[in-house]
């Protein structure tokens, strides 16, 4: 079985299916549908990104291909595309009729400009180690023979090719060229793609409302993730900032916003008591501790092994998701087909370890600061959580809370001790392990600098039997146990709350909030 079919068989072999509502009557068009999101986008580049900017420029740009409901990869504006037979070469035949919001056709040219645009980028684009060589896969080069055909030729055959310029993370999709000035730099205020909906306004802090592309025309594949017929059924999308948890509930209530994704486990059973209809499937949002394996106290193995004996793994997920998600260290989901109990292996919860093994570090009482927000209610009480079951051990914890953008920007430059932190949903192992494995010193955000894990890693992208590969994470995952450069606690469940007068809304394992293919009743 093939890593593209199997990825997803386990959660259906177990019965677990895309939670969804089934509306007999016709889509209607028109109306606004209200979203509500915890934070601004940081832009419209696709540079400068968190979670909340990939959901929203998603809905304005295309990628090539995008992966489905089932995490196979789908047409998008690529409406084909064929592989050659030594695996180097991959055609993609661009979707007849494509056209930006201005009205002008998309050309192959295009995709190379913007491809050219995110490499000359450098660091900037942290995709770009994807596609560089320095983790195995190299795009050699890039050719346009006609205008709907576009041309890729990578070094050698690759397992993850396809998955990775589908990566949402990587917003990796086609922009005009009418966004970049004559001095060469993205204007901040525009964002021409080819989406279903186009960017109407933007005010910071408070909203990003999109409007309906009237032009768009769709690729035939039936809408199944971010891939297939994305046609626009609303008039108007509006991404309403609130970022306080108890304030979204209560606008969700009055009927201000239309879809609260990510409602918290507690708040199911009131939710729908209210009449709100709540919907949830396993996800693949990956919530860890973060570890600064640079730092002079947390470089010693032994405080990092002593740490992860005095924390509850368990008791955190089950606090966390009210019993829905189970604790899990590994970069392999529950709801991937890779998943086996062996990926749940790690040290466990006991606090005469820790007392052992703080002996044999030489720990003095020093302060070990854990950052968290307010923004992100899990990353906050994950924090406290941590931070009293580390003083209850022995050791001195402090919790740092900070406003979300100044601790991202912490993540990104590597400043932390310990960070709480989520990364939003890799739908394949290795674009996960991708994302925590690297090179410290060139990549602040790698998290496990480990040449034996990162080669392991690298194997697993070029490695297409789905038994080898399982075999690879499995190595990874106990140089991980081993190691502790990061504590794994749980992957999210992704549940959404919407309003009765929604239709067509569903959710998926990527937790992508989408408004095409949703309309709302009158």
């Amino acid at each position: 079985m093939s890593w593209k079919k199997s990825i997803f068989s386990a959660a259906l072999g177990v019965g677990l299916t895309l939670a969804g509502i089934a509306y007999a009557e016709e889509p209607q068009t028109g109306g606004t549908l209200n979203i509500r999101i915890n934070s601004d986008i940081r832009g419209t580049d696709g540079l400068n990104r968190d979670g909340n900017t990939d959901t929203v420029l998603h809905h304005i740009f295309e990628t090539l291909v995008a992966y489905r409901e089932d995490l196979t990869i789908g047409p998008l504006l690529a409406e084909s595309w064929e592989v050659s037979h030594d695996g180097k070469t991959y055609t993609f035949k661009i979707r007849e009729g494509a056209t930006y919001h201005n009205g002008e056709p998309v050309k192959a040219a295009d995709v190379k400009w913007n491809w050219d645009r995110r490499v000359a980028a450098g660091q900037e684009w942290f995709c770009n180690s994807f596609f560089d060589g320095s983790q195995g896969l190299k795009v050699e080069a890039i050719e346009t023979p006609d205008d709907r055909t576009v041309v890729f030729r990578i070094n050698e055959p690759n397992a993850l090719f396809l998955a990775q310029l589908a990566n949402i993370q990587c917003n990796g999709w086609i922009a005009s060229p009418k966004n970049v000035g004559a001095d060469g730099k993205w204007n901040p205020d525009l964002a021409i793609g080819t989406g279903p909906f186009k960017l109407k306004e933007w005010q910071k802090g408070q909203y990003i409302a999109l409007e309906r592309n009237a032009d768009y025309k769709p690729v035939k594949e039936k809408m199944s993730g971010l891939a297939g017929n994305r046609t626009p059924y609303v008039d108007d999308v509006k991404f309403l900032v609130i970022p306080d948890t108890s304030a979204s509930e209560t606008a969700l209530f009055a009927g201000q916003i239309d879809i609260l994704p990510n409602l918290e486990a507690s708040r199911i059973e009131e939710t729908k008591e209210r009449g709100v209809t709540v919907l949830s499937t396993p996800g693949l949002a990956f919530t860890p501790l973060l570890i600064q394996t640079k730092d002079p106290l947390l470089s010693n193995v032994k405080m990092r092994q002593a740490i992860a004996h005095a924390i509850d793994f368990a008791q955190i997920a089950n606090a966390r998701t009210n019993g829905m998600s189970a604790f899990n260290p590994s970069g392999v989901a529950q709801a991937s087909a890779f998943f086996d109990d062996d990926f749940l292996n790690w040290p466990k919860y006991d606090l005469e370890a820790t007392k052992a093994l703080l002996a044999e570090a030489g720990y003095k009482g020093e302060t070990i600061k854990i950052q968290t927000n307010t923004r992100y209610q899990g990353m906050y009480e994950n924090g406290v959580l941590t931070q009293a079951m580390l003083a209850a051990a022995g050791i001195n914890a402090d919790l740092e809370v900070l406003d979300w953008a100044a601790q991202l920007d912490n993540y990104l430059a590597g400043k932390f001790q310990i960070q709480a932190f989520g990364y939003s949903a890799r739908l394949d192992p290795s674009l996960m392990y991708g994302v925590i494995l690297g090179d410290k010193s060139t990549d602040p955000t790698a998290q496990w600098d480990n040449k034996e894990a990162f080669d392991l890693y690298l194997k697993s992208t070029k490695t297409t039997d789905f038994e080898e590969r399982k075999a690879v994470f499995k190595r990874i995952h106990a140089l991980m146990a081993q190691e502790v450069p990061i504590l794994g606690l749980y992957y999210e469940p992704v549940t959404d709350a919407v309003n009765a007068n929604v239709k067509g809304y569903n959710v998926w394992p990527a937790d992508k909030t989408r408004a095409w293919g949703v309309w709302k009743s009158k």
